[in-house]
């Protein structure tokens, strides 16, 4: 039988393979804590795909919340994910707080509501994708204050609005809208014609004001990056990838309900490792 340390590393490695990459840049110890981690975040983002219905994950998600705050019931104990992600919560003191909010957050991605603003689509992605990176430096400083609360930030809303962008085709087949009802209105977006498959002059300046959005948080990222020590640049080395993506989704011919961005499995390898040689040459110049 597989540990739960192997069992996370695989799931991650299956499911999050820009994170499980990223990750094999880390010490042994501090990779089976950010293993664990992000199982564990797989684990809850993927629950609208496994129900049927809002019911069913909203069960599964107050099972988490249970099982972190001590209150869990049934097979809490055999979890291979939640054994990992207490050992790493205990071993690298990391917070119950970001993990609890974390799941609530995700519990937006159960119901077809719209996401209400530009504001509240920031306040989700910085629940999720920048607290995962903000717990990942944790781990990575051995537990102590890694200082990269602010980047962190900026990073995390980078990556996750352009993975939103990445998959509107996917959602917007299954009728669920991630793009804000503030900036549909901006550009005169009827909802129901993004569910439809119908990409208009109108939708796209609406991705367009969102790809700008991204990448205006990418460019904060960069100007904080140097705050960044060397032994934390694996929980943001997946950032490496938003450029490439975004740049991509600047073709004239490009249509955001039609085209899934995706780089070559060996592109993506090479630029986690380019970023790496450059982020550690950068870090020992500045030493």
């Amino acid at each position: 039988m597989k540990s739960a340390a192997d069992h996370c590393q695989s799931f991650v490695r299956e499911s999050d393979r820009d994170r499980y990459l990223a990750s094999l840049f880390a010490g042994d110890e501090m990779r089976r804590g950010l293993f664990a981690l992000f199982a564990f975040n797989t684990e809850v983002s993927r629950v609208r795909e496994i129900v049927s219905d809002p019911l069913p994950g909203e069960i599964r998600l107050q099972w988490w919340r249970d099982a972190l705050e001590g209150e869990g019931h049934g097979d809490v104990e055999s979890h291979p994910v939640l054994a990992e992600l207490r050992w790493a919560m205990d071993r690298f003191n990391l917070p119950a707080a970001p993990l609890l909010n974390l799941i609530e957050a995700r519990t937006f991605d159960l119901y077809d509501d719209p996401m209400p603003s530009l504001n509240d689509l920031e306040g989700y992605t910085g629940e999720t994708s920048s607290a995962l990176i903000q717990l990942a430096s944790i781990v990575l400083t051995n537990g102590e204050d890694p200082g990269t609360g602010e980047v962190a930030g900026h990073a995390g809303i980078a990556y996750a609005v352009t993975g939103l962008l990445r998959a509107l085709p996917l959602h917007a087949a299954r009728r669920q809208m991630f793009l804000p009802a503030d900036v549909l209105r901006r550009h005169g977006v009827e909802p129901e014609t993004v569910f439809q498959g119908k990409t208009t002059p109108q939708l796209k300046a609406a991705v367009e004001e969102l790809r700008l959005y991204a990448t205006d948080h990418l460019l904060r990222t960069r100007s904080l990056i140097g705050c960044v020590g060397q032994k934390v640049i694996p929980a943001f080395l997946p950032v490496c990838l938003v450029e490439p993506h975004l740049e991509r989704m600047r073709k004239k011919n490009y249509d955001p309900l039609r085209d899934f961005v995706e780089l070559s499995p060996l592109r993506r390898q090479w630029m986690l490792w380019r970023a790496w040689k450059q982020a550690c040459k950068s870090s020992r110049h500045s030493a």
